[in-house]
């Protein structure tokens, strides 16, 4: 059958991504079966080098906390700190490790060196300050969002002071307890004063939206946009800590939807800097609903991607990767009648796959789901060709 498909599939670039699309989308997600693999990053770094020189692409946004991404942003954008200062500290879930990572915030910085800032590239995580065992404090969020308001509206149309704030907060080991994420009775999200910051929260979040007209006039579009992030971030983090004291069947549920519509706030927000690439897990920038099997059962949500295109339609564009081998982890060749199948028999080690393409040259068969020996890896789901706008095949993944 993989000579009926030889005119669905491209040599990899950002040409050849670009021709599966209508037109340039807003925000292209180029998403990854499996993490941590260096490979794929190199080649997610390809494509956007590509596509900054070809196609006018300034922001590449990646799966991490988009509170320490700021710092990466600063540095790539005015040089502050140092490349290893931001590797440690500007990286979620251990993402600063990675020498791919480490090379796209050198290679950002260099281009950026002696562009006027209309032209500089931008850094952003995407992700809620979540890792998978915790949820940070809201403190962070909440008093940068304070201190920007106070400093430049009338103090009295501030719903509380600094002090109430850090009272209310309390000690920020007591938000991250990872014990919460197994045992509700172990977090403080319902609590009096978790509810009564939640309140304040949408009151700043409220005040800052309706001074918009003076802010705008008296400070500069990247500090009212970092404004608006900390806002975000206050109210998506107290409404995730809320729901993590939940003890109903469908806690997980919220959780893993909380999280991913933090992420998909946050993604809207790029797009109005310009074209944006994004780069995730496949299950958090899919158009269909994500699942995972967890401790208590099955659980499913709307994925980013599917909340972000209903608001963009024909501006959001989602490429999956598909993965032939990662022997180092016991993913084996790919059986024929799946789509890694067909894709492997193939005789490059790399293509963009039009999906509609591939669709039409199965005759309305789908192939088979295969099925991977590594909890890390997920296959690509046949049903999904329908909605995928092109898939990235790469036949060998070497160990990194």
């Amino acid at each position: 059958m993989a000579t009926d498909i030889k005119d669905a599939v491209h040599a990899v670039d950002a040409a050849a991504v670009m021709r599966l699309l209508p037109a340039r989308p807003r925000l292209l997600a180029l998403g990854e079966p499996t993490h941590g693999e260096d490979t794929l990053l190199d080649l997610r770094n390809e494509l956007f080098r590509q596509l900054v020189e070809q196609e006018g692409y300034r922001t590449i946004a990646i799966e991490s906390d988009c509170l320490m991404g700021l710092a990466v942003d600063d540095y790539v954008t005015s040089g502050t700190g140092t490349l290893d200062e931001v590797m440690e500290h500007g990286f979620s879930h251990g993402w600063g490790a990675s020498a791919a990572n480490r090379e796209l915030v050198r290679w950002m910085r260099a281009y950026n060196e002696d562009r006027p800032a209309s032209d500089r590239l931008r850094f952003a995580g995407f992700d809620g300050p979540l890792e998978i065992t915790a949820a940070a404090s809201p403190r962070q969020a909440l008093t940068a969002l304070h201190g920007y308001l106070s400093a430049r509206v009338d103090t009295d149309l501030l719903p509380c002071t600094a002090e109430t704030l850090d009272h209310l907060l309390g000690a920020d080991d007591r938000w991250t307890d990872p014990a919460a994420m197994m045992d509700p009775s172990h977090s403080v999200g319902q609590s009096a004063d978790a509810g009564r910051l939640r309140l304040l929260a949408d009151d700043l979040v409220a005040l800052l939206d309706a001074q918009t007209p003076h802010l705008i006039t008296t400070t500069s579009r990247a500090d009212l946009d970092r404004a608006r992030l900390y806002g975000r971030t206050s109210t998506g983090l107290l409404r995730y800590h809320h729901w993590m004291a939940d003890t109903s069947p469908a806690r997980m549920t919220r959780l893993c939807a909380l999280r991913d519509l933090m992420m998909s706030h946050n993604l809207l927000a790029l797009t109005d800097r310009g074209p944006t690439l994004v780069h995730a897990q496949s299950s958090d920038l899919q158009r269909q609903k994500s699942s995972m099997r967890m401790w208590q059962g099955r659980v499913e949500w709307w994925s980013a991607g599917a909340l972000v295109s209903t608001r963009l339609g024909k501006e959001y564009a989602f490429v999956a990767t598909a993965l032939g081998t990662i022997h180092h982890q016991g993913v084996d060749a790919p059986p024929p009648d799946t789509v890694e199948g067909l894709l492997y028999e193939l005789p490059d080690d790399r293509y963009v796959v039009d999906a509609r393409e591939l669709t039409t040259a199965l005759g309305g068969t789908l192939p088979a789901l295969r099925v991977s020996p590594w909890f890390g890896y997920a296959p690509f789901d046949p049903t999904h060709l329908a909605d995928s706008d092109g898939i990235v095949f790469v036949k060998d993944v070497p160990q990194s």
